[in-house]
């Protein structure tokens, strides 16, 4: 199986590369489109600031080419968030996926929400053998709203969703690759879809 992390200057690619090889895949990093197009599955990570991720995926034709996927996407934090509408971090556009709108927390809460919060409300093959309610690791000031695509919810201030699905494309506002073995587990589940 290739499976393509695409590297565009916005994510923690190596731990994500390290979860993989722990379930003993390899993951390709790259900003190749032809090699993005041929993988069998696509990872998009992504950490750091929306506007600047964005600008970079539009330098590298990246933001043209990802919403016409075909096979599997999964997106993880700054990756899912921009796979929506828009972004209100530096009131950023993005590519349009999942019909959502990215929005703050309030300053009632402490943000960046950082550390271990629960998952519920678990609707998809990608959480196969997950119990509701299991802990994922969460690093974001932005979330995306309650909405039609959410497949899994969390609190924190409010109840939001904190993994999305629309046909082949996946998000998760968590690390997997930073959750250990549920996390891990919520991976393979990806890479078995």
């Amino acid at each position: 199986m290739k499976i393509v992390i695409i590297n565009y200057g916005a994510g923690n690619i190596q731990s994500i590369q390290f979860a993989l090889q722990r379930l003993g895949y390899e993951g390709i990093l790259s900003n190749n489109i032809a090699e993005i197009q041929s993988a069998d599955k696509v990872i998009f990570p992504g950490v750091g600031e929306a506007s600047s991720a964005m600008k970079k995926l539009r330098e590298s034709g990246l933001d043209k080419i990802i919403p016409n996927l075909k096979q599997p996407v999964l997106g993880i934090c700054l990756g899912m968030q921009l796979m929506c509408n828009s972004s209100e971090e530096g009131n950023t556009k993005g590519l349009g996926i999942f019909d959502i709108d990215i929005i703050k927390f309030s300053n009632k809460v402490k943000v960046p929400q950082m550390g271990w919060n629960n998952i519920y409300n678990l609707k998809s093959s990608l959480f196969a053998g997950i119990s509701e309610n299991e802990y994922m690791y969460l690093v974001h000031s932005f979330y995306a709203p309650k909405c039609a695509e959410a497949i899994a919810f969390t609190n924190y201030e409010t109840e939001y969703s904190s993994a999305l699905q629309k046909n082949n494309f996946y998000g998760v506002q968590f690390h997997p690759e930073k959750s250990g073995k549920i996390g891990e587990q919520i991976l393979k589940n990806f890479l078995e879809i």
